[in-house]
């Protein structure tokens, strides 16, 4: 008996690079028995790891890596490589040990041996993460990976339907993403396994590791629904494996059934043992433990192999993944002469294209960007409108979405098409295609931002993805906003309603705290400009911002435009305002509440006769980017000059930067945004009375220029 299976090569060509034919009753025994020896070795010797999941995948892993899907091994960047992403990430070793079989040069035996080592410059972290060779994406969190699938899915269907032309398919690979039982209990996975059926992503495939087990046991301890019931109901086909340890011709056949897929995504169920064939095989046990060494040399005894020897990798073994990367390299070729054919047919459309690949914008991209705004009250999250949609109308590198906001972001450009199935009939008439990139996701912020990290990782700045919703829901978009951070994608997540001056609804909208988690978030810009001209100089620093995602953070309410902000200003992070020589005080103004600044430090000097200097401070990390030298200069706290910052935010984090602060310490409270801001003290005469009355204290008391004091 015998599988064989025809790989496409691009444009419908056949590859012919490795024949795909091998004896299931010698090969296949062996490569899986090895395979699950190795990793039950790899386990053991740091006595750590998730053995369980991998080993039970072993057959999937065969089928994908040998016989589906295509990549190349030896040019791992190749653009229009298959996508495949682990969302059960704690069963890594799967996709590591596939990685060195099939001939990634960075995975090394020596370093697929480094798991849970000491080892600093291992290439085999708990967890897949985005550096390395042959990964697509960082999973950890459970439920994050089958999102950034459908991200990548996306970004493949907008990028076909945007530069493919009759007979030149430059783009049109499949995404795999395989997960556990977990990935389907978590919001973020059902969130956006919801979208990709409602976006019929036929070029989507999930397969369901189905072991039926998590970490505290069984899964009916907590799960009895229909799985396949509900897949079907989010727009999914269904495929079932019975036997998912064994046998290799059903999942091929399966998973060359869902790459056919003309109408939808495909969720491929197959059933597995996890930790098949060990002593606690089929039990929440064999999920996160070593094996122990006795259990493994029963293993290996049953399998024939001598349980004396470790990482055994046959040479017959070697041979059956050895043809792969020559596989790969004549896909790469195919793919170049491809593109290099279609830029004779459409020399436009594919310097484009290929600037696209290079992750390159227009480089005239900020000329888009007003030179001057109206001088009337504005709010800032309709100078965002402003300033970035002439750059989104033009420039197709960006996909911009809303989480059901359109109305209140602020996002939407003149001609705009929406990324929508095209046979898509909506009842309020608003539909598209997969070239539009204004992506309607519905009430699902979570998702809105996993999805994003996977639609910027699909190739690095070939698409930037901008994501909006009020401020406060970023809340529950906050673990995916960190994993773009991890990942160093450029994202940019567009917050709006940003104070209390946000008003009416309340402090479940109110953010008082949530400013303190984005400061303190690693590789992340969160920015709070303060008028048009500095929500231009955000824009800026954010697409310049090539590995970091940002956070625009705008107010609802009208704000007045100053006449001293620069929007070269905001790259520096806080820039000097106002400037007065003897001051006694640097005044520190934020977002929307920096004029309140300046008009303190006006009535200082009429009221007390203080003297104020104003400092706009719009994003802490960009200001911790500067010399010592500006730092100084900036704050002139060196000098003796206390600073008090003016933000109704909690002031956690401003210690670093001010002697004090007029901040808020408990929720926000349910007023017109004018009457919260009188409510908690933010009207001018109490701001002045309350920075003159401290000044005041510092004479009085020294220790009080060493103390950071809540105003």
């Amino acid at each position: 008996m015998s599988v064989e299976v025809q790989q496409n090569g691009v444009n419908g060509v056949h590859s012919s690079a490795m024949p795909l034919v091998h004896k299931l009753s010698k090969d296949h025994d062996l490569v899986l028995k090895t395979f699950r020896l190795l990793i039950a070795d790899l386990c053991q010797q740091f006595n750590g790891g998730h053995p369980g999941g991998a080993i039970g995948m072993a057959a999937i892993g065969v089928a994908l890596w040998r016989y589906v899907m295509r990549y190349a091994p030896h040019t791992p960047g190749f653009f229009n490589r298959d996508r495949f992403v682990l969302s059960n990430g704690h069963t890594c070793l799967f996709q590591y040990s596939f990685l060195h079989l099939t001939g990634y040069k960075a995975m090394t035996f020596e370093q697929l041996k480094s798991y849970h080592s000491d080892r600093v410059d291992a290439l085999c972290p708990g967890h897949p993460e985005i550096e390395h060779e042959g990964i697509e994406v960082t999973t950890g969190p459970l439920g994050q990976g089958i999102a950034n699938a459908v991200g990548l899915a996306m970004a493949t269907k907008n990028l076909a339907a945007t530069y493919n032309r009759p007979g030149f398919n430059v783009v049109d690979n499949h995404t795999w993403c395989m997960i556990g039982d977990a990935c389907l209990q978590e919001g973020v996975g059902l969130e956006a396994i919801s979208l990709a059926g409602h976006f019929r992503l036929n070029n989507l495939t999930v397969i369901y590791d189905n072991n039926q087990i998590t970490c505290d046991g069984s899964v009916d301890l907590t799960n009895t629904e229909d799985v396949n019931a509900k897949m079907r109901a989010c727009g999914w086909d269904v495929i079932e494996v019975a036997d998912g340890c064994f046998d290799i011709e059903a999942i091929v056949s399966a998973l060359e059934q869902a790459r056919s897929s003309k109408e939808k995504p495909t969720f491929i169920n197959i059933k597995t043992v996890i930790g098949l064939h060990s002593s606690v095989a089929g039990t929440a046990v064999a999920h996160g433990a070593a094996f122990g060494a006795q259990s493994i040399r029963d293993m290996k005894t049953a399998y024939g192999f001598n349980p004396e020897e470790h990482f055994v990798i046959g040479e017959s073994v070697r041979q059956f993944f050895q043809g792969i990367p020559e596989r790969g390299e004549q896909w790469v070729q195919e793919w170049d002469q491809l593109v290099n054919d279609y830029a004779v047919q459409h020399p436009d459309l594919a310097a484009e294209f290929k600037a696209r690949v290079r992750g390159e914008l227009p480089p005239d991209w900020e000329e888009h960007i007003p030179t001057a705004f109206p001088d009337k009250p504005t709010a800032t999250r309709a100078s965002s409108g402003l300033v970035f949609n002439p750059i989104a109308k033009d420039i197709n590198s960006f996909m911009v979405g809303t989480a059901d906001l359109s109305p209140s972001v602020n996002m939407i450009w003149p001609g705009k098409v929406d990324f929508q199935h095209p046979e898509l009939r909506t009842t309020c008439g608003i539909n598209g295609n997969y070239s539009g990139r204004y992506i309607h996701y519905g009430v699902r912020e979570h998702a809105m931002a996993a999805i994003s990290n996977g639609l910027a990782a699909y190739s690095p700045n070939t698409i930037i993805p901008v994501t909006s919703t009020f401020f406060m829901f970023y809340l529950y978009a906050a673990p995916a906003v960190r994993m773009g951070a991890l990942q160093h994608l450029q994202i940019i997540h567009v917050a709006t309603h940003d104070s209390i001056g946000m008003g009416e609804d309340g402090p479940t909208h109110q953010p008082i705290e949530l400013a303190n988690l984005y400061r303190a978030m690693p590789n992340l810009l969160y920015i709070r400009p303060g008028d048009s001209e500095e929500t231009a100089g955000a824009w800026i620093a954010a697409i310049g911002a090539k590995q970091t995602p940002s956070i625009i953070s705008t107010s609802r309410q009208a704000l007045p435009q100053l006449a001293q902000t620069r929007r070269d200003g905001v790259a520096l992070g806080a820039y000097v305002l106002s400037e007065a020589e003897s001051a006694a005080v640097t005044l520190i103004g934020v977002g929307a509440e920096l004029s309140f600044a300046l008009e303190v430090a006006k009535q200082l000097k009429v009221q007390k006769d203080i003297t104020a200097r104003v400092v706009s401070f719009p994003c802490q990390r960009l200001f911790e980017k500067q010399s010592l030298d500006y730092k100084r200069a900036t704050l002139q706290r060196h000098r003796g000059i206390p600073a008090v910052v003016i933000e109704p935010y909690a002031p956690n984090g401003w210690e670093r930067y001010a002697d004090a602060g007029i901040s808020v310490t408990r929720f926000g409270q349910s007023l017109p945004g004018k009457a919260a801001y009188k409510f908690f003290g933010y009207e001018i005469a109490t701001l002045t009375t309350k920075v003159a009355s401290y000044l005041e204290r510092v004479q009085e008391d020294e220790l009080l220029r060493g103390e950071f004091v809540d105003l």
